[in-house]
């Protein structure tokens, strides 16, 4: 190579295309504000407008409740609507997405109470009218604070427009739907056992309750004495009548007072016993020796065997807590008496259980419940003797009182402690009690079926959803509908004041909508208790007593599920399902169930369909945030996250004690995250399988920092390589590379699984994919193949567009799968996109991302691809083993022959690869020869060499060389040279030296225009 002349002496890095970028290494707080709008508010405004609305996806919001601070479980829930919402903008869909919140109900109005000293009770008008106003106080100021934070996620929707069920829009549309329910028959008032708080004071459904496993009752064994006897049972010898009870098993002494039957198993046998201490006591015979362990003593079997169907209906007994001389109350039959715990007998207080008033009901027998709103008994309870048991609160100190009356008497057998599930208030953590009181019901029997056949048009995530929901549904007869509470939407009833029965028509509650319109809901409340304008003209009669407004309010489930009226489908509200509802898994028996039964009774009652549909089309559900030792989050604990500790790099690592040391490391020496902001919180999510409980802690957080961190460097890389790229520049296919198209092969794949993902709703499975990609694929694949060519090459050269037209691919199509996960990282990339590229191009979050070409999708090399690589990891393996032993540094400082298992290298993969194996395997030289040739001698004299056998997938075996040059390195491109192209070390190699003349020619001849 003849010397280049001294006009050409440089610093040769001046002369290569590094990458050049004005995209930041890190976040900066400032930047992100200014991108945060951009990509959310704007986004969501700009889609409003551009996409037609026929072409409309919804997500509908189920409302968290106004009454507290967000936290980890919220982001869960948020970023995984907002991510969805996303993916199909970049579908091409216009995104309706209205965010709502629960406004009404009891924790609201707790907290109220809390803060407003002095309030009056629930259930006067001035008192009520007090909390009404402090709960709507408390309410607005929650929402506005939760949707800062909301936004403050990222999550793009139609904030200005959102939904509270407290709006007066809202609590119209629910009272009209309630109307329809009321017009179908499917509302009525009952007095029947139900769920009651007694430290709220109010009735509860079932998806109000939590169950406690661990829950300590009082069990006993009481003995009812026999009053009657069948025949069949009376002529037994040694028999007597006034020895003869009937032994029953309960947890529940409290209840005693209200029994009314006890109730036996027609196909049960019976036997009587004799107890020294006791007398003669009926038991069921299978649990003849559990009583014998009870008891501690050894029964004499008197009758051996009688059965349930011979006893009821024939036996009575006499009650325990009642007149002395009241009538003797019957054993009965029922199918849920078992043999499996207990005696056998069951005692029945159907006003404080279901299962007991429903069997009672069918026999005739009343329900009645002693027990007051705060769980006290009253002076009913013990009618001879009032002062006993009233007032005493019956899951406390009215419990043992009872124990100890009956003790008393004579009649307790036994009593022990007993560990088992039991249900509590979900907000005030407290036990609850099954209380009969006049409640208004909704009927679900009557539309149970059209609703579980609707679900199975709905696709379910996870599929188990399917199973639990239908099983909440069927199981479910009715729906106690009515609070005994002020905060809420009015049952609209009213009662007559001299009977107290109840009007619920469609008339009556389409006059008391109208005045509601008029006057707004609180004067349900606040307005005269005698003023006639909410009675409806038919019920007016100035002779009469009149009637009075009711002070019940609506279940806040039945809020909440009527919040389908409030979609905005094409101007046609409610009538079409959502797309998607997505909350928790314990919104199968809650806000799901309650949604469903509101949508199909609306549907039945307005005649709009026989075959009603789902009021959602995909109902996807999410698990709990744990820590890392799977502990639910917790205050008292201590393990609580806080959102903004993520997004602000401000949560501390926990410190590593050495043995012995017990000092804390100052809080100013702790080491924290980098403040990587919205997507570092979105990227926690996204990458979480959210179908079962979800971990969050240090580790999964650093995992969250290094794939953001990944990121960022990759866009980087992109960028700075496509400083000077634009579309014009852009390469066909059929002239880009082997490396490049196997390239666009990896970058098509990673683009139909991340869709795949997106369209199961799988986005972790997303996140896997493009960690996986990017450290490997892109990263340890791809650019280091092409970093010579894309730095070294002539700038205009067609091998250097070539791999530019393939990084503009990979950034085209990086930006449009990130766009669902980290919008703002995906924002700022676009601010530093340069210009020429921007102005050929649609902003990533409105473009409509395309199925990937189907020519990327290459099978040859597809196959091609495993045998390159089982080489690839060879030879680096072998110039690792060079490394530790000093003798080469850049992988470029070695050549490589590869002996390969064919007999001709012709037909071989590497033979067709050849040119652009160098740049593969990123070394200076590679040669190939087949099976059975000898090895080239320019190995032996090399200053070092290694070799080893490498296996290609179908099995067949070869051998690889990695060995030191033995000529020059290039000063520029530090390849090494063959020796006819170089001279000595300090020399260009030949294509460098026509770069560098060129670079040359180009800059005498900008100078020459210039002067």
């Amino acid at each position: 190579m003849p010397e280049l002349p001294q006009s050409l002496a440089r610093s040769w890095s001046s002369t290569l295309k590094l990458p050049k970028s004005t995209f930041p290494p890190r976040v900066s707080p400032a930047d992100q504000a200014k991108y945060l709008p951009r990509c959310t508010d704007e986004l969501y405004a700009w889609q409003r407008r551009a996409r037609p609305a026929e072409n409309t996806f919804i997500l509908h919001d189920g409302p968290p409740y106004a009454n507290g601070e967000l936290h980890v479980g919220h982001a869960l829930n948020k970023i995984l609507k907002d991510i969805i919402c996303r993916v199909q903008l970049g579908r091409g869909k216009r995104v309706d997405y209205m965010p709502g919140w629960d406004c009404h109900g009891l924790p609201i109005e707790l907290k109220a109470l809390q803060g407003q000293n002095g309030l009056g009770g629930h259930t006067g008008t001035a008192g009520a009218a007090e909390i009404r106003k402090a709960a709507r106080k408390l309410a607005e100021t929650t929402v506005k604070e939760q949707m800062k934070g909301f936004r403050r996620w990222a999550v793009m929707g139609d904030w200005e427009g959102h939904y509270k069920t407290m709006h007066k829009e809202f609590e119209m549309e629910q009272l009209g739907v309630f109307r329809e329910m009321v017009d179908r028959g499917l509302i009525y008032r009952r007095f029947k056992p139900v769920y009651w708080s007694p430290s709220t004071g109010t009735a509860l459904a079932e998806a109000e309750l939590e169950y406690k496993d661990d829950h300590v009752s009082t069990a006993a064994l009481v003995r009812f004495p026999l009053a009657a006897i069948p025949s069949e049972l009376a002529g037994h010898d040694g028999l007597d009548l006034g020895k003869l009870s009937a032994v029953i098993w309960t947890t529940t002494p409290w209840t005693l007072p209200a029994n009314a039957a006890i109730a036996v198993n027609e196909s049960l046998e019976y036997t009587v016993v004799r107890s020294e201490k006791h007398g003669q006591l009926l038991i069921a015979k299978s649990r003849l020796e559990y009583l014998q362990n009870m008891l501690k003593e050894d029964l004499d079997v008197i009758v051996p065997a009688i059965l349930g169907s011979e006893l009821q209906g024939k036996t009575t007994y006499r009650p325990l807590f009642k007149d002395p001389d009241a009538q003797p109350q019957p054993i009965i039959a029922a199918e849920f008496v078992t043999a499996e715990s207990g005696s056998g007998l069951v005692h029945c207080a159907p006003g404080h259980g279901m299962d007991d008033y429903e069997v009672c009901l069918t026999k005739g027998i009343a329900a009645f419940a002693p027990v007051d709103d705060e769980g006290k008994f009253t002076d009913k309870a013990f009618p001879s003797n009032p002062q006993r048991l009233s007032g005493k609160p019956v899951l406390g100190e009215g419990n043992n009182t009872v124990l100890q009356y009956v003790d008393s008497q004579g009649q307790l057998l036994a009593q022990h402690r007993y560990e088992h599930k039991y249900p509590y208030d979900w907000r005030s953590k407290l036990p609850i009690i099954i209380r009969a009181t006049e409640q208004w019901f909704a009927d679900v029997a009557d539309i149970r079926d059209a609703a579980v056949n609707s679900l199975k048009e709905v696709r379910f995530v996870p599929s188990s959803g399917q199973g639990r929901l239908e099983s909440f549904v069927k199981n479910r007869s009715e729906w106690c509908i009515s609070r005994q509470r002020a905060w809420g939407v009015p049952i609209p009833a009213l009662y007559h004041r001299g009977t107290g029965d109840a009007v619920l028509t469609k008339e009556s509650v389409s006059h008391i909508m109208k005045v509601i319109e008029e006057r707004g809901i609180d004067a349900w409340w606040t307005d005269d208790a005698n003023d006639n304008a909410w009675i409806p003209p038919s019920l007016q009669d100035p002779s009469g007593p009149g009637y009075k407004r009711g002070t019940d309010t609506m279940d806040v489930w039945f809020d909440s599920g009527t919040s389908w009226t409030q979609l905005d489908i094409t101007h046609r509200k409610g009538k079409q399902p959502a797309d998607v509802y997505l909350e928790g898994s314990d919104q199968h028996r809650g806000w799901f169930q309650s949604s469903l039964l509101t949508y199909i009774a609306h549907q039945l009652a307005s005649g709009k369909s026989d075959t009603p549909k789902a009021p959602f089309k995909n109902l996807i559900t999410h698990g709990f945030t744990l820590d890392e030792d799977g502990r639910k989050m917790s205050k008292s604990i201590g393990n609580v996250i806080h959102p903004d500790s993520i997004m602000d790099g401000t949560l501390l690592p926990p410190l590593k004690q050495k043995k012995g040391k017990s000092k804390k490391q100052p809080a100013s020496s702790r080491p924290v995250y980098d403040a990587l902001g919205p997507d570092a919180l979105r990227m926690w999510v996204a990458s979480s399988d959210y179908t079962r409980d979800v971990v969050i802690g240090q580790q999964v957080l650093q995992t969250v920092n290094i794939s953001l961190h990944k990121y960022r460097v990759t866009f980087k890389l992109l960028l700075g390589a496509l400083g000077d790229f634009d579309k014009t520049k852009e390469r066909a296919y059929g002239e880009l590379h082997q490396i490049d198209r196997i390239a666009l092969l990896h970058l098509a794949n990673l683009v139909n699984t991340c869709r795949s993902a997106y369209d199961n709703f799988e986005f972790y499975r997303a996140v896997n994919a493009i960690n996986r990609w990017a450290n490997q694929e892109f990263s340890a694949f791809y650019m280091e193949t092409i970093k010579d060519r894309l730095y070294t090459e002539a700038e205009d050269s067609s091998s250097r567009r070539a791999a530019q037209t393939t990084l503009f691919h990979i950034y085209h199509y990086l930006q449009e799968i990130l766009a669902p996960l980290t919008p703002l990282l995906v924002e700022e990339s676009w601010e530093h996109t340069p210009e020429a590229i921007k102005a050929q191009c649609e902003h990533p979050m409105k473009r409509i991302t395309p199925i990937p070409p189907a020519e990327w999708l290459n099978s040859t090399l597809e196959q091609d691809f495993p045998d390159l690589m089982a080489v690839s990891s060879v030879i680096k393996a072998l110039q690792e083993q060079a490394r530790s032993k000093k003798q080469m540094g850049s992988s470029l400082q070695s050549f490589i022959h590869i002996s390969l298992p064919d007999k001709s290298v012709d037909g071989s993969v590497f033979h067709q690869y050849l040119p652009e194996l160098p740049d593969l395997f990123v070394v200076s030289s590679v040669t190939l020869s087949s099976q059975g040739e000898p090895v080239p001698a320019v190995i032996e004299r090399a200053e070092w060499h290694y070799s080893e056998t490498f296996q290609l997938p179908d099995g067949r075996q070869g051998t690889v060389y990695v060995f030191a040059p033995q000529d020059s390195k290039c000063v520029r491109c530090w390849r090494y040279m063959v020796p006819e192209t170089s001279t000595n070390e300090d020399m260009l190699c030949q294509r460098c030296e026509d770069v560098v003349r060129e670079l040359d020619a180009l800059e005498t001849s900008n100078a020459a225009a210039n002067a």
